[in-house]
């Protein structure tokens, strides 16, 4: 699992160094679809917001054996850290490809 946080840590700083090198694509998409780009933008935005304190909740209590308190905010972190990995992934692919 640190080894999991470590590498997302980097992805983060390796996503930061790119966005402040090429900037942002604008989404030219139109109809339906441009919706619902911006509904999974703007909501990966805010949970990927929010699982920063979540994750380093969640290994603070992980590696201090607070076992009961992290299972308690896994629940949560997990599903959440799982839709921005995923959500991410789409909005990071839609303007290159559909449009």
């Amino acid at each position: 699992m640190v080894t999991a946080f470590g590498v997302s840590c980097l992805f983060l700083v390796c996503y930061l160094i790119h966005h402040y090198q090429v900037g942002s694509i604008p989404f030219s998409g139109q109809g339906w679809v441009r919706p619902l780009y911006f509904t999974l933008l703007i909501s990966h935005i805010i949970l990927a917001a929010l699982i920063v304190p979540l994750a380093l909740t969640a290994l603070y209590r992980g590696l201090n054996a607070q076992f009961d308190k992290h299972v308690k905010i896994t629940r949560w972190a997990l599903p959440i850290w799982l839709y921005v990995s995923v959500s991410g992934v789409i909005v990071y692919v839609m303007p290159y490809q559909l449009y």
